[in-house]
């Protein structure tokens, strides 16, 4: 005879719809093929309001609110620093995902490839074409510059330019809708991974740590960059003006 846990859902129906028109027990148990004990026990069960076992939530709902205040002052905030931030708690990082997906947010990797027009993949292409010929000593010649955001909240901005390096003697322009063809782009990505676990308290700690930061970089690095150029003007222009791995 079959046990509780092991009922179908055809006898489980069939034992529910029995018991509310009355019958006996040993009648029900006979009708869904199980023993009466296995009746019984599915009868009680049910009349108690028993809840599913199952482990209990690590989190209370005040702990909830207080993650779901988080999100919503910092959308563009990555789940690491929401779990830092989390203080209430000391869950592990998959539990602050799971509550952030519970919220209805969802996690997402920001474009690093820009949207380009036909236009700007043509002028790309150009440009590329015009210095397929250069040498690796003529691009340690040029001077690279760009601009980064670093905040410390969202009222707190601070804008840095990347620092000269080598004397300048050509000047090479390269199109806002370009990142791929600016290694300065690369040496950033290195300072803000650099500075995750840091923590400036203002304006100007954080001033002082992105320019630690970039000192830190070692000049091989920097070698290594520019000698990609001439590979990075060829995959342009096989790509013809579109974006790159660069």
């Amino acid at each position: 005879m079959a046990k509780t846990a092991d009922l179908t859902v055809v006898q489980k129906t069939i034992i529910d719809t029995l018991h509310k028109g009355g019958k006996p027990q040993i009648f029900i148990a006979s009708e869904a093929g199980c023993s009466q004990s296995a009746v019984s026990k599915h009868v009680n069960r049910k009349l108690s309001g028993r809840k599913k076992c199952g482990r209990k939530r690590c989190t209370t709902s005040r702990e909830n609110r207080s993650l779901e205040r988080l999100v919503k002052q910092n959308r563009i905030k990555n789940l690491g620093e929401l779990h830092k931030e989390w203080t209430e708690v000391k869950e592990s990082r998959a539990t602050t995902h799971r509550r952030v997906k519970e919220f209805g947010y969802s996690c997402h990797i920001p474009l690093v490839k820009p949207l380009l027009n036909h236009r700007q993949r043509q002028r790309r292409l150009t440009w590329a074409k015009e210095k397929k010929k250069w040498t690796v000593v003529q691009w340690s010649k040029v001077l690279f510059s760009d601009e980064s955001k670093f905040c410390i909240s969202l009222e707190t901005k601070v804008l840095e330019s990347g620092e000269r390096v080598e004397k300048l003697i050509a000047k090479v322009a390269i199109v806002s809708n370009s990142p791929d063809l600016n290694p300065i782009e690369n040496l950033w990505g290195i300072v803000k991974r650099e500075m995750r676990n840091k923590r400036p308290k203002n304006a100007d700690e954080l001033k002082a740590t992105v320019k630690e930061t970039w000192s830190s970089i070692p000049p091989q690095h920097c070698r290594r960059l520019i000698t990609s150029m001439p590979r990075c003007i060829d995959a342009l222009i096989k790509a013809k003006g579109a974006p790159t791995k660069y």
